[in-house]
């Protein structure tokens, strides 16, 4: 069989491959973004689906709009407004299989091949691998505490063709854990306007925040016509229903409307009924806390075990909010030589050279916080710390 060019760009998601072995229960994991399963609505997620069945069940089990269930598509539009200060309406909104599907369709809809997206350095794993399946140019800007440095976005637009896009996570970055300074998205949007680049602003994270002040996101910012917002239900409810959103320009989520179409048709109509049906019948806000006050422990609980047992001379972040923390570790270490070690005493965690474009570094790590205990935590980053110290003894 003769498979299509862009195949070659293609390699299997190096998260999706370890989550095979943490399935094991003995397996103390830190590789994957996922959210506590013991957290899930489950009793109100069952009582939701019964009673959309029971109420609405031959629209539940039809054919449906490609834009989305309506009422859910109006709520989001209506939450975000509330949220961000945003005008939104209905016709601003599409929904979409996860925040993935909707990197997906935006690729669909901007990029040609040979066409170049910028992206931080590093970033979303995942993101990187839907890019690459246009047979685009990805190319890393560099980035401080404060998000993408302004000079650098500067110099690469500057001495860069058919640049078309700037992908970016400025909320509790994945994997970096870090939240990009209000000034900086200010300077970012500024840029990325006088050089008529769109922006997708990924925002799965934003509502998971345990510390620090929030500030607003691009999106609502004025001029902001060229940037596309992502979200997802994901982080805030449930991964498996794989729902998320597109917030953009009515013009914009026309045309996606059309490559959907081509794509899948719509998402599950029973599924978008259900999360609809739960946030009518529950307060979702409630819900969020619990989560914010679960993982704010775990977060701690694992900045205090690094601290603990790993050595002085690395360099860790403190992230305000969303799932991971990001480490940087002394450049004789391996992390991928490490995880082969880890996996032997059963801990996982993701080595950090996958989240680069072009120039990986194989000596940092990304650590998720959010699935297990404060005990397991502090037991996985023990045996992590005694691993790193060997290494640098050796």
């Amino acid at each position: 069989m003769k498979y299509a060019d862009r195949m070659e760009n293609l390699n299997a998601s190096e998260i999706r491959e370890l989550l095979k072995v943490t399935d094991r229960p003995e397996v103390i994991s830190f590789a994957g973004g996922l959210p506590a399963a013991e957290l899930f609505p489950i009793e109100e997620m069952a009582a939701a689906s019964m009673t959309v069945l029971k109420s609405n069940g031959e629209k539940a089990l039809q054919y449906s709009t490609t834009e989305g269930y309506l009422p859910l598509r109006k709520w989001i539009a209506e939450r975000e407004n509330s949220r961000i200060g945003t005008a939104l309406t209905e016709e601003n909104i599409i929904i979409t299989h996860g925040s993935q599907q909707a990197l997906d369709l935006i690729g669909k809809l901007l990029i040609n091949k040979d066409d170049v997206v910028l992206c931080e350095s590093p970033t979303y794993l995942s993101a990187l691998n839907v890019f690459k399946t246009f047979e685009g140019k990805i190319l890393e800007v560099q980035t401080d505490d404060e998000g993408m440095i302004v000079s650098d976005l500067e110099r690469l637009l500057e001495t860069t063709e058919n640049v078309k896009l700037l992908y970016v996570i400025p909320t509790f970055q994945n994997p970096s854990g870090k939240t990009w300074s209000l000034k900086r998205k200010q300077q970012i949007l500024e840029v990325a306007n006088r050089y008529d680049v769109a922006i997708i602003e990924d925002a799965p994270y934003e509502e998971l925040r345990y510390s620090g002040e929030s500030t607003l996101p691009m999106f609502s910012f004025p001029r902001s016509e060229n940037v596309i917002r992502t979200g997802s239900f994901s982080k805030i409810l449930c991964p498996g229903l794989r729902l998320g959103w597109i917030a953009a320009a009515p013009e914009v989520v026309e045309k996606l409307v059309l490559i959907k179409q081509s794509t899948d048709l719509q998402c599950n109509t029973l599924a978008q009924m259900q999360i609809h049906q739960f946030i009518q019948d529950n307060d979702i806000d409630a819900h969020i806390v619990r989560l914010i006050e679960t993982y704010r422990l775990r977060r701690d609980a694992a900045i205090s075990a690094i601290e603990k047992y790993f050595p002085k001379n690395i360099r860790y972040t403190h992230p305000e909010g969303g799932l991971f923390i990001w480490l940087e570790l002394p450049e004789e270490i391996n992390t991928t030589d490490l995880l082969e070690k880890s996996l032997k005493r059963n801990v996982a965690f993701v080595s950090g050279e996958s989240f680069y474009a072009e120039q990986p570094k194989y000596n940092t790590m990304r650590l998720n916080f959010s699935c297990m205990d404060e005990e397991k935590i502090d037991a996985g980053i023990m045996i992590l710390g005694e691993l790193v110290t060997e290494e640098l003894v050796e």
